[in-house]
């Protein structure tokens, strides 16, 4: 089982397969409240960083001789941080043009949540380069996530098992073995991570961020958020109005949104590019998701053969599916898989759910879902029944016969049983005082659905939310091909020039 992620690195991965293929939430209680800005008396002293050459982690090999990394020791418990320190592992390069023009860092979360800013930073700085001259780009790996105390709640074997559990049970024999897996993966996430899996939280990461920009020597947080990065950003926004400086959201999730909203905006987005993707092969949008919906029902019955002789089932078909749909210019990807699905070769459709699930051809897997699932579990109050989330089914349904079971099932299944409660229903934003923050929204997203970014421009509070609309097709805006919006982010983090709210770009 694998909830669809929010992410750019996802998004990056999408484009690579198809390039060689053939054919949330914050803490309870006083945490929530916003800081004056400063260090607290029980906050350490801003820490110098041993930057040094970087060497290949879990997540890929070293990159060149222009990044540099460090580690950042950061309280377990920021409430309490007489309890001990992690360590979050950093990457930047430094500002390529003069000295006298350089801004500052500008500090980057790719999303996920659970996606590795270490390893993929240096792959996405060819989109940034003219921010780059004025600009330390810096990343760094959250708490919880890959080298920063990276949790692993199952071995190889048993995530292959895993796969071959239906996410969309049938019957009663597979809704226990759907919610057994669930309460088993729990079970080895608070096993590998202990006293971490109660200190995952978006409030905590965005508490190391703003430690992350004292030990950078930054006055002001310049941030670019993607994703899940963008619900991070607002919740550092809320918790540090007057360090904001330079905030731009791309990709924005619902701040609004909580357990079920999410999974009703991601059917609701997903089957959006469906029918976008269909109308750009001529089909007709409802005619082509019965066709495929066919599909998904007859792989149900009968999983397809593979060249690997590993089977496609519909879990792993609908994962295939949706993967593409991260991004336009792997629709044809798409296009060719599906064909050969109706031809009964599940061969194309396997390769893009591996890339999805992050399993190479030896059969080695990436811990990205795993990361995503503590954080996601801890920020998220809600978790609906069994009983509940079948109520739901016939409304997930209407807003997408092909994905609405999958993530309404999912809104039950992913912190079933799990062993530590979710924090709130959704994370507080609001960030009274705080520096113009541009909000971008693309109407044709897939995983963050546009309405999101209006949701989150509205709670940042007037003023504060700036909106800037694309109307295109993909995870994300910025460095998709509108040099509009390009232009425009570029002109907010490189001159400070604020669009005015409400700006298209078509």
């Amino acid at each position: 089982m694998a909830r669809f992620s929010r992410g750019a690195a996802l998004a990056a991965a999408v484009l690579l397969i198809a390039g060689c293929s053939g054919g949330s939430g914050t803490d309870e209680g006083a945490a929530d409240e916003p800081d004056d800005g400063k260090a607290s008396a029980s906050s350490p002293a801003p820490q110098k960083l041993d930057w040094g050459r970087c060497k290949a982690t879990s997540e890929g090999p070293a990159p060149g001789g222009d990044w540099q990394c460090a580690t950042l020791q950061v309280p377990l418990d920021h409430a309490n941080p007489d309890d001990g320190t992690i360590g979050l592992a950093l990457i930047r390069s430094r500002a390529t043009g003069d000295a006298d023009e350089r801004i500052g860092s500008l500090l980057f979360n790719f999303g996920g949540p659970g996606g590795s800013g270490v390893s993929m930073l240096p792959s996405y700085a060819g989109l940034t380069s003219e921010l780059h001259e004025r600009y330390d780009l810096v990343s760094w790996d959250p708490r919880g996530v890959a080298e920063s105390e990276g949790v692993r709640c199952r071995s190889d074997k048993k995530i292959q098992a895993g796969e071959s559990v239906d996410a969309t049970p049938d019957d009663a024999t597979e809704e226990t073995a759907f919610f057994q897996d669930a309460a088993d993966f729990g079970a080895g996430c608070e096993k590998d991570a202990g006293k971490l899996l109660s200190h995952v939280s978006t409030t905590e990461t965005a508490r190391d961020m703003d430690l992350v920009r004292q030990a950078l020597g930054d006055e002001q947080m310049h941030y670019f958020g993607i994703s899940y990065g963008t619900e991070l950003g607002g919740v550092y926004a809320h918790l540090f109005p007057k360090n904001v400086g330079h905030l731009v959201l791309d990709a924005v999730v619902d701040p609004t949104a909580d357990t079920v909203g999410h999974a009703k905006n991601q059917t609701l987005g997903f089957q959006r590019a469906l029918d976008n993707y269909l109308k750009s092969t001529g089909q007709d949008p409802q005619e082509g998701t019965r066709k495929i919906e066919g599909l998904l029902e007859r792989i149900d019955a009968e999983p397809l053969a593979t060249t690997s002789g590993r089977e496609l089932t519909q879990t792993l078909a609908t994962t295939g599916i949706v993967l593409p749909l991260y991004s336009e210019q792997s629709w044809p990807t798409l296009t060719s898989a599906l064909d050969a699905a109706e031809d009964g070769d599940g061969t194309e459709l396997l390769a893009l759910a591996d890339g999805y699930n992050e399993r190479d051809p030896s059969g080695s897997y990436g811990t990205t879902t795993h990361s995503q699932r503590v954080i996601s579990c801890l920020d998220q109050k809600q978790r609906p029944s069994p009983e509940e989330t079948k109520k739901l089914l016939p409304e997930f349904r209407d807003i997408s016969p092909v994905f609405g079971e999958f993530l309404g099932w999912d809104t039950a299944g992913w912190c079933h049983d799990w062993p530590v409660p979710g924090l709130t229903d959704s994370p507080e934003v609001s960030a009274p005082g705080a520096a113009p923050v541009l909000v971008v929204g693309n109407t044709g997203d897939p995983a963050t659905p546009y309405e999101g970014a209006r949701k989150m421009a509205g709670e940042l509070g007037e003023g504060v939310g700036v909106m800037l609309t694309w109307e295109g097709e993909g995870h994300g805006a910025y460095g998709s091909g509108s040099s509009c919006v390009d232009s425009t982010v570029n002109a907010y983090l490189l001159e400070g020039t604020v669009p005015k709210d409400g700006k298209v770009c078509t």
